[in-house]
């Protein structure tokens, strides 16, 4: 440790940083009460090590850890430690993740800036990649104080992190700000392009346009912020759209052209950050509350990377905003679905119940195959070198350009402390309704181009499971759009670019033939279901087990094509089922169902057609028939268009086709 600035020249690389005042459920990702050795982990302890039940989280904490007081904190960079207490930034946004930085970066020694008032402690420790935390440093300070610790990357090979913590005597302490350091380099600092697609969500738009305007020091290096409005409701008509846009002093720009979904939303930000000569692109999805920090540490993140990098944020629940969505994201090759990197990790870590200190998992570091598009750094070297998103409208391109990306040399990076608030996916259902011809087509796409297996691996045998869930489950509208996607795929890829405006309308058109995807928002809206026991007496039906599963699957498809429903089925259904029931195993009961959708807002009356099933099952089989033969084939057709299909000009014509600006 040295107390006094050196001859170096420093350059801040992620600085110590604070929720803003309407924020108060954010505190355990910022700051966190209670000392490292109260919740230190036994490293041989599984249960420990990687808990999986809330309960068990919570025996890890010590009996004196509390949370951080909210009222303590001061400004964005500043809090008060009270006399007595320890706080710890140990934390989410706060802990420095020195094993990414010691394996992207060319950076080896770093500093720790820490700027008090008052009197107390300043702790720096460090973790492994197994969690287990070791002190490094520490120094008592006393009055207006700036201590330096000078620190080294190199034991952080698998993972682990750097933090500190601060402790108050009895006079009280008050952190001024603190930051991580590093060499600074003669080399300028890559500018970026922002950019926001949206759709019919003009004040989560306008909301970020704020949240940034707000914060004009991390905009240094934002060359331009791009809103591509899809929209009828648009972002320019929202009531103090005008100020915003002042405020952001002539950075803002809207485009808007007609509805080309997210790949076509994304890939006109790609586009135009090549245009107008940004390093970077940084894609953002428009239904998130953004941590405008994050974006000043991607961008100095990706500038010390050692080659052309692809770095994202993480995805934080916007309902609930102390959960991580994942740490990471991969694909399984034989599968084509996404996957956890380890097996330690969970899903939906809840940092309010166990945070960093507590989590050894958090401490490895995870290598990711994409990030996803709600938070994504892109540079213009790599756009340049393999092309612009494929026009797949939503669904698996910010996967697939991840793909595309390794397979051209270029890494994805998903970096901690960085990150969004974003609508949960518990919040949604994508895989039933209009969107399911997306998620049918476009894995199968990505299968074709990227599956190292012979026929893809498992993704026909479960395409085809999949289409027969469906159709047990009544749900004929989502298998139209399975089997609409299938034809499709069969057709090749030269029609990409033709169909992006046009497949969701024609889908959308087809709702009034299917009773499943015409929604009510009262279940009174229906008939009453009739009174009476229901499908197999009323008992709970549960999942057949794997050596009952095909026997029973032949048993319910063939009662389903052999056994017309009761005629009261069309009149009145036999019950109703909470989403959460909705269930193919359960719902193959019934002959008329009434079902509400995820997000809660409405019900959908499913109805049993044996014609339609027997059509749809016939035409399902055929086709995947004909696309397990045809798979060498056709995958050689999609991979071979994938540069014509991403290129610059191709993109050109459509977004030309397409455009909406000065209507």
């Amino acid at each position: 440790m040295s107390a006094a600035e050196g001859t170096t020249a420093w350059a801040t690389i992620q600085r110590v940083i604070l929720p803003s005042t309407d924020q108060p459920d954010t505190v355990s990702l910022y700051a966190d009460a209670g000392t490292a050795s109260g919740i230190r982990l036994r490293e041989n302890d599984e249960l420990a090590r990687t808990p999986k039940l809330p309960e068990d989280k919570l025996q890890m904490f010590s009996s004196g850890s509390q949370q951080a007081h909210f009222e303590d904190l001061l400004t964005r960079h500043s809090m008060r430690v009270r006399s007595g207490e320890q706080i710890s930034f140990g934390t989410y946004f706060n802990a420095f993740a020195a094993s990414y930085w010691r394996r992207w970066t060319s950076v080896r020694d770093i500093r720790l800036v820490v700027r008090t008032s008052g009197t107390g402690t300043v702790t720096v420790y460090k973790s492994n990649a197994r969690g287990s935390v070791q002190r490094v440093d520490g120094v008592h300070v006393d009055g207006d104080t700036t201590s330096a610790f000078e620190l080294s990357l190199k034991p952080f090979g698998d993972g682990g992190w750097y933090w500190f913590d601060l402790a108050a005597s009895a006079d009280g302490l008050v952190l001024e700000s603190a930051q991580w350091e590093t060499a600074a380099t003669d080399g300028p600092k890559g500018q970026v392009t922002l950019e926001i697609t949206t759709m019919n969500k003009p004040d989560f738009c306008l909301n970020n346009a704020r949240i940034l305007a707000d914060n004009p020091d991390v905009l240094e290096n934002v060359k331009e912020i791009l809103i591509v409005d899809q929209g009828t409701q648009k972002v320019e008509d929202q009531e103090g759209f005008a100020a915003v846009r002042d405020a952001l002093g002539g950075k803002l720009r809207i485009i808007n052209q007609a509805n080309l979904g997210g790949s076509g939303g994304f890939a006109r930000g790609m586009f135009e950050a090549v245009e107008n000569g940004s390093d970077y692109a940084l894609l953002l999805d428009d239904d998130i509350v953004v941590e405008p920090e994050s974006i000043a540490r991607l961008l100095t993140f990706a500038d010390h990377c050692r080659k052309p990098t692809i770095v994202g944020g993480h995805m934080f629940d916007l309902y609930n905003r102390s959960v991580l969505h994942t740490f990471g994201e991969v694909v399984d090759p034989f599968r084509i679905v996404p996957a956890l990197p380890h097996a330690d990790m969970e899903t939906r870590h809840d940092f309010s119940v166990a945070n960093l200190r507590q989590t050894p998992w958090l401490h490895r570091r995870v290598d990711v195959d994409y990030n996803g598009w709600w938070m994504c750094l892109i540079p213009t070297k790599v756009i340049q070198e393999i092309g612009l998103s494929l026009p797949l409208f939503i669904k698996w391109d910010d996967a697939e350009y991840g793909l595309r990306a390794r397979e051209a040399g270029f890494a994805t990076v998903s970096m901690p402390g960085a990150a969004v608030w974003h609508v949960s996916w518990i919040d949604k259902d994508d895989l039933v309704g209009w969107q399911a011809y997306f998620h049918a087509r476009n894995r199968l796409i990505t299968t074709l181009i990227h599956s190292p297996y012979p026929k893809g691996g498992r993704v026909l045998r479960e395409s085809f499971q999949s289409d027969v869930k469906h159709l047990v489950s009544m749900q004929y509208f989502t298998e139209h759009g399975h089997i609409e996607a299938l034809r499709d795929l069969l057709k090749g890829p030269d029609d990409l670019h033709q169909v992006l405006g046009t497949k969701l309308p024609e889908i959308n058109a087809l709702k009034a033939d299917y009773p499943d995807a015409q929604l009510k928002e009262d279940v009174d809206d229906f008939p009453a279901p009739k009174i009476g026991r229901g499908p197999m007496g009323g008992t709970v039906v549960g999942l057949p087990s794997k050596k009952q599963l095909i026997p029973w699957g032949i048993k319910t498809v063939a009662r389903q094509l052999i056994k017309a429903p009761g005629p009261e089925s069309a009149e009145r259904p036999q019950g109703y089922l909470a989403h959460r029931d909705n269930r193919w195993y359960r719902v193959a009961h019934y002959d008329s169902v009434v079902v509400s959708n995820a997000e809660g807002t409405g019900a959908s009356w499913y109805q049993r057609d044996p014609k339609r099933l027997k059509s749809m099952l016939t035409e399902t089989t055929r086709l995947h028939l004909q696309l397990f033969r045809d798979w060498d084939k056709l995958a050689q057709q999609y991979r071979s268009a994938v540069a014509e299909i991403s290129s610059f000009d191709a993109w050109k014509k459509t977004f030309e086709a397409n455009s909406k600006d000065g209507d």
